[in-house]
């Protein structure tokens, strides 16, 4: 019973966390954001102690409850382990605990946070890897899915769904959690829970409360029969049939072994302490059981290789020959080609009036990288982020992407290629587990200054082509830019764009909507630290 119940809300917490990362209308973030702000990382980023202290409590109860119903990275581990158990049973064994590397990891992980290499300690958290791997690599197929609904939804002349561009943000995004994904599917096919106990730097402090838990798995002596089945099926590997004692730090509370003994000898219970009055008499009963079994095999098996001798030699005399064409049809049907509907190729390329292909926008080198409104700058940014993804996914205007930087990699930075940072749209902050990006109203966003622009004056079109443009002053919501006479002393002679430092906030929307392609003539530069206008 336990175990189906763990199962279940293992599995609604696995939906949900992972819906998180898929849901580009943020619709989701309304309900169930609060699953985001309770995984560990993220709660000790941002310092929630009340988050901190309830996980803290409930591994002092009940154990790691914690890694295997809210961890969606241990419940992908577990996935496929089920699916490994599969094809080959009882596959596990008892292993001693890698205190050296357990260990090593997590020193490793908290000197990086306290010196404010958080881009780096990220590789190791499991949240934050669980993010990266959802949101590059099954967000493609979801909004593929979607886009498709938005079709036949079309046809039928519904507004259900909509149509949303399906672009890649980052192919060293896509190497990392491509490399995250198979280590971690490996280790778990392989090993079942290996990760956890040895490289997640979460399971390790988890671990070390759980050895003080109050309910734990607990062997009965006087029931058990030293068949070992339980740690054949142990993915944690902590359980030593041979001393009768389960390593509490690596047990992950899935109640797995619980169902499995077949004499009901593991309890969850309150202590921990093994029952030893009759040790002795059941290693006693267990050894003369077990030489009893290996008798009766082996009885059986020496009256089967008889019968199968008997069987061998009488098809040996009675001389029939059987014809097998079966791999004569086989090498037939392989020679047969099966004809396949050819789909037209798809073409993306892009037109001006269908006269002139537009060339996409490419972003221009900046000094100092554009980071979302509410993060204060690179050095708040990069000591609270998980690079998690989840703001890049909800991010309706395509503007924030993983970062190439070194000093911010893999979390979010501003471009504008695809579109600009709207004063209204304050998704970002919202979402945020860790504080990285603080909660900002709408008033207080329209004037954070996040960036200053910058005119290119050599590749604006009224210098090489000699033209009117102003296309920036229109677009530019805070009134930054004004078009002056490019010559001061003739009024008339064409307006080139000037830029008002006091205004403008670095939103973007004057180097996105900038014609000059593939570098816009105007451009966004990064600030060290935000400030208010």
């Amino acid at each position: 019973m336990l175990r189906k119940l763990r199962i279940l809300m293992a599995c609604v917490s696995f939906l949900l966390v992972t819906l998180l990362f898929l849901d580009f209308t943020g619709t989701i973030h309304l309900w169930f954001g609060w699953l985001a702000k309770i995984q560990f990382l993220p709660a000790l980023l941002a310092v929630n102690v009340g988050v901190m202290v309830g996980l803290i409590l409930l591994t002092l109860l009940f154990g790691r409850i914690y890694c295997s119903v809210i961890c969606p990275l241990g419940i992908l581990q577990d996935i496929f382990s089920w699916f490994a158990g599969k094809s080959k049973r009882f596959r596990f064994q008892f292993k001693p605990e890698k205190t050296v590397l357990r260990y090593g990891f997590l020193v490793v992980f908290v000197v990086l946070l306290l010196v404010g290499c958080g881009q780096i300690a990220a590789f190791l958290a499991p949240y934050s890897a669980f993010g990266r791997i959802v949101s590059t690599l099954l967000s493609p197929i979801y909004l593929l899915g979607n886009n498709a609904l938005a079709y036949l939804a079309e046809r039928a002349e519904s507004y259900a769904f909509y149509r949303v561009d399906i672009w890649f943000k980052s192919v060293t995004m896509f190497l990392t959690a491509t490399f995250t994904l198979l280590l971690v599917g490996i280790l778990a096919w392989r090993s079942g829970r290996v990760y956890c106990n040895t490289v997640c730097p979460v399971g390790t402090i988890l671990g070390f409360f759980s050895r003080f838990s109050l309910w734990k798995p607990t062997i009965n002596t006087e029931k058990c029969n030293g068949c070992g089945l339980c740690a054949r099926n142990c993915k944690s590997s902590c359980i030593n049939p041979a001393t009768h004692r389960i390593d509490t730090s690596r047990c992950v509370a899935c109640f797995d072994c619980l169902e499995t003994c077949r004499q009901h000898a593991i309890e969850w219970k309150i202590g921990g302490k093994p029952r030893t009055e009759n040790i002795t008499e059941n290693i006693t009963e267990n050894v003369e059981t077990t030489v009893e079994t290996v008798a009766r095999r082996g009885f059986l098996m020496a009256v089967t290789l008889t019968a199968l001798q008997a069987g061998r030699a009488s098809a040996q005399n009675s001389g029939q020959k059987t014809e097998n064409n079966s791999g004569n049809n086989a090498g037939n049907l392989s020679e047969q080609k099966s004809s396949g509907t050819k789909m037209p190729a798809h073409s993306t390329s892009k037109t001006d009036g269908g006269l002139a292909e537009i060339i996409d926008k490419v972003s221009p080198r900046r000094v100092t990288p554009i980071t979302p409104p509410g993060s204060e700058g690179i050095r708040h940014l990069a000591r609270h982020c998980t690079a998690c993804q989840l703001c890049v996914t909800v991010c309706p205007n395509q503007v924030l992407r993983p970062s190439k930087n070194g000093k911010i990699f893999q979390m979010p930075e501003m471009s504008y290629e695809r579109g600009y940072c709207r004063p209204e749209c304050v998704r970002c902050s919202q979402v945020c587990p860790t504080g990285a990006i603080q909660l900002l109203d709408v008033a207080t966003k329209s004037a954070t200054h996040i960036g200053q622009a910058v005119w290119v004056r050599e590749s604006c079109v009224v210098m090489t082509d000699h033209v009117n443009c102003g296309n920036c002053e229109r677009h530019c919501p805070t009134k930054a830019i004004q078009m002056i006479p490019s010559d001061p002393k003739n009024p008339d002679s064409l307006k080139i764009p000037a830029i008002d430092p006091a205004r403008c906030i670095g939103c973007g929307a004057c180097e996105n909507l900038c014609p000059v392609r593939p570098v816009s003539a105007i451009y966004v530069e990064g600030v060290e630290r935000h400030h208010l206008e």
